[in-house]
């Protein structure tokens, strides 16, 4: 277990997580990994705890994987659904967030359709002056954090299994391909990967990409050989720039429902220049492993088969790491509350 000190209360995103953060989680993630591969799978860490998790949004992977998580430390959980809410009767979300709190709840995790309702919440809690933690489960546009924190360790992991950290993916080469603009996975990961000193090359239509994401490093497309002395951070409207010896490939979830005009063509289109093929990964080092956060579009973002090659795919790793790290999150923020 990581012995470094955690004093963070909330965990609302990563863009101002420090290095030693990034390693406590990773090193705190691999003991618990080796839990979960034993017979009983379960310790007492959290035990007398209350998880409550405040899903406004649809969700399978990351509300079950918290659930899982918490059962594992031996937390009791408390599950909220919006459509049977009383949010139905006009009750609001701070008023939701007070009941679960008079519940006994000491930890939150929150996920929203609309950016900034996992910080309201927090905020709410520290102006009533209770030692309860926030974790944003993803919020609109803006973050995803323990999918950015299960992607570094799935890949550091894969790097040194034992002892996986940040300063791994130093000079490595990382493609993010796809529909940037809507993906709060997108951003957990530009702040955590750039943080790890990793080369980032973000790739999509020009309708998908942002340029405001180049202020993150000193990058720009008119600019593209500009390098930030802390963050590098590269932009594309092709695909082979990006892909070019690259020693990951992460693409994303065409993201519709969040898409409030035409932004494509088509999907056969989009699949086409855009697509994660094999014969594009040969523009990529020899060894490249694929992520996807999911869920995955089959055919659209990555080929079928790719997807299920697990010489490439690491994507049934990443949803085995979530239970690992999302245990990590839950016990560094809750374990100040005995």
């Amino acid at each position: 277990m990581a012995t470094t000190v955690w004093t963070r209360r909330h965990v609302l995103g990563l863009a101002d997580f420090t290095p030693a953060e990034f390693d406590t989680v990773l090193q705190t993630a691999a003991s618990f990994r080796e839990v979960l591969s034993t017979r009983t799978k379960k310790v007492p860490a959290l035990q007398g705890h209350v998880v409550a998790n405040l899903f406004f949004e649809p969700s399978t992977r990351t509300r079950s994987s918290f659930e899982l998580a918490a059962r594992r430390l031996s937390a009791d959980t408390l599950n909220f659904a919006a459509g049977t809410s009383s949010l139905t009767k006009g009750e609001t979300i701070l008023d939701t967030a007070k009941t679960y709190l008079a519940m006994g709840a000491d930890m939150m995790v929150i996920r929203h359709r609309e950016a900034g309702v996992p910080h309201a919440i927090a905020s709410e809690m520290n102006q009533l002056g209770v030692r309860v933690s926030i974790l944003n489960a993803g919020d609109g546009q803006h973050e995803h954090p323990s999918q950015g924190l299960l992607d570094l360790f799935t890949i550091t992991s894969l790097i040194d299994f034992e002892y996986p950290r940040l300063g791994l993916l130093a000079g490595k080469k990382i493609a993010i391909v796809g529909d940037i603009l809507h993906s709060r996975v997108a951003r957990s990961n530009i702040w955590s990967l750039t943080s790890s000193k990793a080369e980032v090359h973000l790739a999509g239509p020009p309708t998908l990409l942002p340029k405001l994401l180049a202020e993150i490093g000193d990058s720009s497309i008119s600019n593209p050989k500009s390098q930030s002395q802390n963050r590098k951070l590269f932009l594309h409207w092709e695909l082979e720039p990006a892909l070019k010896d690259a020693d990951f490939v992460m693409t994303l979830r065409l993201q519709k429902e969040r898409m409030t005009s035409h932004l494509l063509p088509s999907l056969r289109e989009y699949h086409q220049h855009y697509g994660i093929t094999r014969d594009r990964l040969k523009l990529c080092k020899p060894d490249v492993k694929i992520l996807h956060p999911g869920p995955v579009n089959r055919g659209v973002e990555i080929s079928s088969d790719l997807m299920d090659d697990p010489q490439f795919s690491l994507i049934s790793q990443q949803v085995t790491s979530g239970v690992a790290v999302r245990m990590a999150l839950l016990y560094l923020m809750g374990s100040g509350k005995n």
